[in-house]
This record gives structure tokens, C-alpha cells and sequence, in this order.
């Protein structure tokens, strides 16, 4: 990709910004209004909302409003560019990504990165939490180092990082799904911290298996320093509810690598479901999860629901063999599988995943919502990101009325994708 317009301080437009009419704006659960958004220095200057039953490009209460603002499109240095109807959505917050592009995270290679960040960007994934397998400490500082040399000094037209998202090595052997088995080892809050010192505090999720010993005495320690998340994990009702209660708040790709919900044993999804401060993750690409338990997931979680993509190396890459935490993986029909069949991570992105979700049924409202504002609150970004208001950043996409993405902003660049 190539930026023709500079440093992210200005639009593109020059130092006035740029005015975007015609827009049906994502409004979160008041869902989309008509409007206008102006863009200034990077960020959101204003939303200009239509009033019900208004008429043309703005209404004359809306155009009224503008004018007196000086945000009429007329002023000197202000670009006014008419989208047509189009849809306008946060840019989406993937709190679970290892990779993309044939690289992976876990490579700890700060070349990888950029190649991530940018593939993601131009798919309309704005800001994301690169994800780690269970691996040696050794290799996680090295790739957490990375991560923290990547937030200081973003490359151009990429995506911006989040946070960390540290899937292991605290889980169970009993789900371990395409985790490396040979690292996984018990809770251990000094070697966290340790972790967290080498990413700079990034760390933003933590996952570990209540059932393992010693695991609420390290998420009382832990969740003081970032989320702490059950995943992998075959704890029961009971075990679950003691770590929600010792201070874990977030569930790892829900239905994924833990107990279904039996009418006896209710396990670690019943214990989530009734806590209101716990938010779970979905992946939804069509694999993972039926259309119907995606329809079921957000009537369990509503408001509390993340979309992710979990995607791994080989999406965005043809079919054929690749590797996760050092095993290998096998793609074919888009999905990918370790040798024996199990199903491993993702070949799909996260805007793929909010596409599939309103083909399944879930409302557009609260598909967005649960791609861009919900994730963005869950890593602690949302005071920057994940929705259109005034003084966030300008990171955001313009869709069709068929959710085909037409144009991405990035700090309010349009990024050449």
C-alpha cells in the first residue's frame, strides 16, 4: 500500500479535514442514522446526525447546525465527499488474532508484524491484539518484545496493536485443542509478570484453565495487571465459578476447547452465561460454530459478546500445509486442521466473521457492536476506538448495502486497498 498525503496528522484534505455526507452512521444499539461525519487532524471532529423524517443530504435542522459549526463543507480547506448512502462503521477491534499472510505471532519476528498489521488494515480490522500459543517463556518474551517495538513505532497503513492476547501456557491437557501439549505447565504469576515486563505492560488477556491448581490464587494476583480469561479448559460449574469469582471476567472462543452445557453439569459456559461481567468470544466463520449456536451464543451473552477471528498463518494464503505453537497444519475448504482432525485455528479475518454473523441471523447492530465497540472495551482502547464519536480516533470503513467493504480509513487516511 502507499499513503500519497503525508504524516497521519492531516486527512488528505489539507488542515481543514473532510466532510463525509450521506452517510448511514453506525450509532451502536441505536443502530444507524443518517448523517454526516467530519474528520480533523486524524479524528472525529463531529457527527452530524439527520433528524427523523428529514430530507436530502441533511436535513435544515442538521444544516443549520453544520453552518453554525463552520463545518458546511464551504469553509476554506474542508473537503466534502458524498457517500452515497453507504454504511459507516467503526473500523473492527480482533482481540484474537495469531496471524495472517504466513506469519504467525509466535514467530517473534518484528518483520512479521507489519505484514500482519497491514493485511488487516486494508481488511477493515483497524486495531488488534496479536495472540501468542502455548510456547517457552524464552519465545514468548521474544514475540511480546516484538509486539512492544511494533506499538511505538507503527508502520504506515497498519493496523494498530491493541494489546496482547496470551493464550497459554496455563491450560488443560485435557482441551488443549492445537496447543502444544510438551509447554503447557500450572499457573505461574511470577513468570506473568515477568512476560509483562518484556511486552511493556501490553499484556491486555490472560488465559488459563480454572480447574488447574493454584489458578484462583493467580488470578487474584493477575487481574489487577490485565483481563484474566477461562479457556482450554474442562472445569466444571463449580471450578468455573470460583475463578470468575476470584476475579476472571472474559471466556476464551466460546464452545471451543471446553465442556458443552449439559442440564446437570452447566460447566464453564452455564458459570459465564449468569455473571454480567464476563464477556465471551465467538469465532464465526462457519466452522468452529453452527449458525444456530451463533444465534443461540448472543441470546446467552447479550451485549457481552466479542467476535474474533482466531486466525492463524494461512489466512490470506492458499490451501496447502502450514505450521501453529510448532505443529502442523493442514488447510483445505478453508478450514484448518492438525493431523488427526482436530480443529485448529482460523482461515478467515474478523470482518469475514461480522459478515458471516449477519448472514446467520444476528442483527447488523449487534454483529457491529460485537466487532468494534465490545472488543475494543475488553483490551481497554475504547476511550480511542470502536465507535463514531466525537474526538476518537478516525478509524473507520464504508460499506455497501450488501456488507461488501468499499473503502477503509486509518487516522482518517483512505488506505489504498
Amino acid at each position: 500500500m502507499h499513503r500519497e498525503d503525508g504524516p497521519e496528522s492531516g486527512t488528505g484534505a489539507g488542515t481543514g479535514g473532510e466532510l463525509f455526507t450521506n452517510a448511514r452512521i453506525f450509532q451502536g444499539n441505536r443502530g444507524f442514522r443518517e448523517g454526516s461525519l467530519l474528520v480533523k487532524g486524524g479524528r472525529i471532529a463531529k457527527v452530524i446526525l439527520r433528524e427523523p423524517g428529514g430530507k436530502g443530504a441533511m436535513d435544515k435542522a442538521a444544516a443549520d447546525k453544520a453552518a453554525e459549526s463552520g463545518l458546511s463543507g464551504k469553509d476554506a480547506g474542508i473537503r466534502t465527499t458524498d457517500l452515497h448512502g453507504a454504511y459507516v462503521i467503526p473500523g473492527l477491534v480482533d482481540i484474537h488474532t495469531h496471524g495472517n499472510s504466513g506469519c504467525d505471532f509466535s514467530d517473534a519476528d518484528p518483520e512479521g508484524l507489519p505484514v500482519m498489521g497491514r493485511y488487516l488494515a486494508s481488511h477493515g480490522i483497524t486495531s488488534f491484539a496479536p495472540t501468542s500459543m502455548t510456547l517457552p517463556y524464552g519465545q514468548l518474551e521474544e514475540a511480546f518484545a516484538a509486539a512492544a517495538e511494533y506499538a511505538g513505532s507503527r508502520p504506515e497503513d497498519c493496523a494498530r496493536l491493541a494489546g496482547i492476547h496470551m493464550e497459554g501456557p496455563y491450560l488443560s491437557p485435557k482441551k488443549k485443542g492445537a496447543q502444544n501439549e510438551d509447554y503447557l505447565r500450572l499457573p505461574d504469576a511470577e513468570g506473568f509478570f515477568r512476560l509483562q515486563e518484556a511486552a511493556k505492560g501490553l499484556i491486555r488477556i490472560v488465559d488459563i484453565a480454572p480447574e488447574l491448581e493454584g489458578a484462583a490464587s493467580f488470578i487474584r494476583e493477575v487481574s489487577g495487571s490485565c483481563r484474566v480469561s477461562a479457556a482450554h479448559t474442562d472445569a466444571s460449574y463449580e471450578e468455573a465459578a470460583a475463578a470468575f469469582d476470584a476475579g476472571a471476567s472474559h471466556l476464551t472462543h466460546l464452545f471451543n476447547a471446553m465442556p458443552p452445557i449439559r442440564h446437570r453439569e452447566p460447566g464453564v459456559i452455564g458459570a459465564a452465561s449468569e455473571r454480567q461481567n464476563v464477556t465471551a468470544e465467538l469465532i464465526c466463520d462457519g466452522f468452529h460454530i453452527h449458525p444456530a449456536i451463533v444465534r443461540m451464543a448472543f441470546k446467552l451473552f447479550p451485549g457481552r459478546l466479542c467476535l474474533i477471528s482466531d486466525s492463524m498463518r494461512c489466512c490470506g494464503m492458499p490451501e496447502g500445509e502450514y505450521e501453529l505453537g510448532g505443529q502442523q497444519v493442514f488447510v483445505k475448504d478453508r478450514q484448518a486442521r492438525l493431523r488427526d482432525g482436530t480443529l485448529a485455528g482460523a482461515t478467515l479475518n474478523l470482518y469475514d466473521d461480522m459478515v458471516n454473523a449477519i448472514r446467520f441471523g444476528i442483527p447488523a447492530e449487534d454483529a457491529v457492536l460485537a466487532a468494534t465497540l465490545l472488543p475494543a472495551r475488553e483490551v481497554l482502547i475504547d476511550k480511542e476506538t470502536g465507535s463514531l464519536e466525537e474526538g476518537k480516533l478516525a478509524d473507520f470503513l464504508v460499506c455497501d448495502g450488501e456488507w461488501k467493504l468499499k473503502r477503509v480509513y486509518l487516522g482518517g487516511r483512505l488506505l489504498n486497498c
